[in-house]
């Protein structure tokens, strides 16, 4: 174990690839935990560290009311052990982070993808997948089927302007009294005498 975290209503436990299981079965069968039911898997996508995706177990303990979250660390090309001979429903949870992530689940019983389309290129949860995707899929109402076209850009460079607007607006407001006092001292000026 990495790291334990302990929240008033939540443990929250860091574990190695290699000691998952073993700690989801402690955490399954032991009388003081008995967290006996998986209620999701999720994953984070970190592409600047060295294990670049966090996967999250969510357990829970009805006879104890209490919660434990496991995270596993785990690099791009490394495997993480499934946990369906723990928790049954972690079929079709451990096959979606696999189509949205590219986390591959070893000894999972049939790790395919589950949402996205069987010629799918890529992981769309992956923070370098692009936002438009790779392809475009539509009705033709001509050919009367589906087509699958790549994506085209209407244009090459794109330059995204962060500032706000009412920022500029109060900047102009702002310049716009500067004139105005400057203007007025000039004209102060002009009316001395002498």
């Amino acid at each position: 174990m990495q790291e334990v975290n302990q929240n008033e209503w939540e443990g929250q436990l860091v574990v190695k690839t290699q000691e998952l299981e073993r700690v989801a079965q402690f955490l399954r069968d032991h009388d003081s935990s008995q967290m006996e039911q998986l209620i999701e898997i999720s994953a984070a996508d970190y592409p600047e560290r060295a294990q670049r995706f966090e996967v999250i177990y969510y357990l829970l303990s009805v006879r104890w009311n209490q919660r434990v979250t496991l995270k596993v660390r785990v690099g791009e090309t490394e495997r993480i052990p499934s946990l369906c001979a723990v928790y049954p429903n972690a079929d079709w949870c451990e096959r979606e982070m696999y189509d949205l992530y590219g986390i591959v689940f070893e000894n999972h019983p049939d790790l395919r993808r589950i949402l996205t389309d069987y010629g799918f290129q890529g992981h769309p949860l992956r923070k370098d997948f692009p936002c438009t995707g790779y392809t475009e899929v539509r009705y033709d109402e001509v050919e009367k089927r589906v087509t699958m076209e790549p994506v085209e850009l209407a244009q090459e460079f794109r330059m995204f302007d962060y500032t706000s607007p009412w920022e500029a607006a109060i900047a102009e407001k702002e310049k716009r009294a500067v004139q105005v006092i400057f203007t007025a001292s000039e004209k102060e000026k002009e009316n001395l005498p002498g």
